[in-house]
C-alpha cells in the first residue's frame, strides 16, 4: 500500500508552483466548474465548487488516527493528500490547475484512503484465521504431517471492501468513518498507553494488539461475568463487575499450543477419570506396552471400545495402542493428571480446564507445558466462581471431595463420621454451571489486567506477535526490516 508517487508529486507540485506565478490565471471554481462541465465524471470528495468538507474531515482524521494506532500514514496516502489539498486550499483564489489529470487522481487517493482506514479498523488489517491456521503442521505419532493444526478457532466475520466501497457517496459516510475504530475499553487503554509510548520496541508490541482488538470475532464483554485465559501472561482471570479472580495457569507446550477460542464452560466434574487422546497415547502411552507397573503406577486401565471389556496390561501390544481400537483411562482421584476437577466446554480439540496433581509446575516462570488444555491455579476458588448461589453445604460437600481441609462444623463431623470410606468422597461428581459461563482464550501480549487496569505487557511465548508484524508491515510505522 506504500505507493508514495514521489515522482508524480514533484511534477505537479513543480507545475503548481509555476502556475502560481502565471499571468494567465483563472478562479480555481471556474476551474472547478469547467472540469465538471467537461467530463461526466463520478468524483465523490470533489465538487463543481471545490474540495468537500468531508475530505477535509477524512484528512483531519487520518492525520489524528492513524499515527496514534501506530500505523504509517503513508499507507493511507496521507503525505499525498496533504500535499495537494494543502496546494488547493492555499491557492484557492489565484490557480490554474492542471485538472483533467490532478483532479480525478487526489479524489481516487481520498477514496483508496477511506476504503483501507474504516475496512481495517472494523475488520483489522490482516486475516487471523487465515494465518494462524496455516503456521504449524500437525504432529502424530512423533511425526509431522501434511496437514495444519487449527490455532485460531474463532467465528470471524468476513473482511470486506465492498461495505466501505457503498459508503462512499452514502449520506452517512462520515459517520461510517468516525464509527469504524473500535471503541472496547481494552483498545482504549492500549491506544492511551501509545499516546505516552515512545520506544520503538513498545509502540510496535502495543499497535500488533491494537490489531488484534480490531479482529471482527466475539470480544470480551465489559459488564459480562467472563473467565478470560491470557496465554502470554499465563494468567486467568474471572472476571465479574465488582471483583476478579487472577491464578496463574499452564498450557499448550509450543509444540502443542493452545488453540485461541471461544465457548461456554457448561459443567464440571469431580474427580474425573482421564480418557487419555489418541495423539497423548501414541506418544507419551503406547511404548510402555506390556509394562504391567508403568499402568499400576500411573492408576491406568485399557479398555475395548467396541466390547467395552478390561484388557490386562501385559496382553496388550504396542500396535494394538496406537490402533485406536482401544481406549485407555486414568481413575480419578489424588494421582490423576486432571488433578480434582475438570471444566468443560464445547470445542473442536477435546481441551478443557482442569486441576493439577503436579502444583509445583505454577512456580515455573515458563508454564508452556501441556499438551494444549490449560491447568488452572485455584481449582476450588474457580468452582466457586461458577456456582455463585451455591450455599455453605454444597461448597463444604465440594471440599469434601476434592480433599479440602472442611471449614464448616458439618464438614468436620462428615469427615469424622466416613473416616473409613474409600476415597475420594463422592458427595460431588458432577455439576452443570447454570447460567453457562463466556470463555474466552487470547493471546495479547499487551493487555490492561482486569485487575488494576494496569496496561501490562509480557513475552511472546508462540511468536505470535511477529506473524502479525509480518502481515501489518505495510501498516506499521516502524521499520521491520
Amino acid at each position: 500500500m506504500k505507493r508514495i508517487r514521489v515522482h508524480y508529486l514533484l511534477i505537479v507540485s513543480l507545475l503548481l508552483t509555476a502556475c502560481m506565478g502565471s499571468s494567465s490565471t483563472e478562479d480555481v471554481r471556474t476551474v472547478f466548474n469547467d472540469y465538471f462541465d467537461r467530463h461526466d465524471t463520478n468524483l465523490v470528495w470533489l465538487t463543481a465548487d471545490g474540495i468537500s468538507a468531508d475530505a477535509d474531515t477524512l484528512l483531519a482524521v487520518l492525520r489524528r488516527e492513524v499515527p496514534a494506532c501506530g500505523l504509517d500514514t503513508a499507507a493511507f496516502f496521507v503525505p499525498s493528500i496533504g500535499e495537494l489539498m494543502a496546494l488547493l486550499h492555499a491557492h484557492a483564489d489565484s490557480l490554474e490547475l492542471p485538472a483533467d489529470e490532478l483532479l480525478p487522481r487526489l479524489d481516487s487517493l481520498l477514496s483508496e484512503a477511506y476504503i483501507g482506514y474504516t475496512t481495517g479498523m472494523r475488520y483489522g488489517f490482516m486475516r487471523p484465521e487465515r494465518v494462524f491456521n496455516r503456521l504449524d503442521y500437525k504432529r502424530k505419532k512423533g511425526k509431522v504431517t501434511e496437514e495444519f493444526a487449527r490455532l485460531f478457532d474463532y467465528e470471524i466475520i468476513a473482511h470486506e471492501k465492498d461495505e466501505a466501497r457503498g459508503h462512499l457517496t452514502a449520506a452517512d459516510r462520515m459517520d461510517y468513518l468516525l464509527q469504524s475504530e473500535p471503541n472496547s475499553p481494552v483498545y482504549r487503554k492500549l491506544k492511551s498507553r501509545m499516546a505516552t509510548a515512545s520506544d520503538t520496541t513498545e509502540r510496535l508490541r502495543l499497535a500488533v494488539n491494537l490489531e488484534r482488538c480490531r479482529w471482527p470475532i466475539k470480544h470480551p464483554g465489559d459488564e459480562e461475568r467472563r473467565i478470560v485465559v491470557n496465554l502470554p501472561s499465563q494468567q486467568l482471570w474471572a472476571v465479574c463487575p465488582d471483583s476478579v479472580l487472577n491464578m496463574r495457569i499452564c498450557c499448550g507446550a509450543t509444540t502443542n499450543k493452545t488453540p485461541l477460542l471461544c465457548s461456554e464452560i457448561s459443567y464440571m466434574q469431580v474427580n474425573p477419570e482421564w480418557v487419555i487422546p489418541q495423539n497423548i497415547v501414541d506418544t507419551d502411552v503406547a511404548h510402555h506396552a506390556g509394562d504391567t507397573a508403568f499402568f499400576i503406577r500411573n492408576d491406568y486401565y485399557i479398555l475395548e471400545r467396541s466390547s467395552g471389556d478390561t484388557l490386562k496390561p501385559a496382553d496388550v501390544t504396542r500396535e494394538e495402542l496406537e490402533s485406536g481400537h482401544l481406549r485407555v483411562a486414568q481413575r480419578g482421584g489424588a494421582g490423576n493428571s486432571l488433578g480434582r476437577v475438570v471444566f468443560r466446554f464445547a470445542n473442536n480439540f477435546s481441551i478443557y480446564l482442569h486441576d493439577t496433581n503436579n502444583h509445583r509446575a505454577f512456580q515455573r516462570e515458563r508454564r508452556t507445558l501441556s499438551h494444549g488444555c490449560v491447568r488452572i491455579e485455584k481449582p476450588f476458588e474457580m468452582a466457586c466462581f461458577l456456582l455463585p448461589e451455591a450455599d455453605e453445604r454444597k461448597l463444604e460437600k465440594l471440599r469434601l471431595s476434592m480433599d479440602i481441609k472442611p471449614a464448616t462444623d458439618w464438614g468436620k463431623r462428615y469427615l469424622k463420621e466416613h473416616v473409613d470410606d474409600e476415597r475420594p468422597l463422592k458427595l460431588i461428581t458432577y455439576h452443570d454451571v447454570k447460567p453457562r459461563m463466556p470463555l474466552y482464550i487470547v493471546y495479547f501480549t499487551a493487555y490492561p489486567n482486569p485487575d488494576t487496569g494496569i496496561v501490562e505487557t509480557w513475552p511472546d511465548l508462540y511468536g505470535y506477535d511477529k506473524v502479525v508484524q509480518r502481515e501489518m508491515k505495510p501498516f506499521l510505522a516502524v521499520d521491520l526490516k
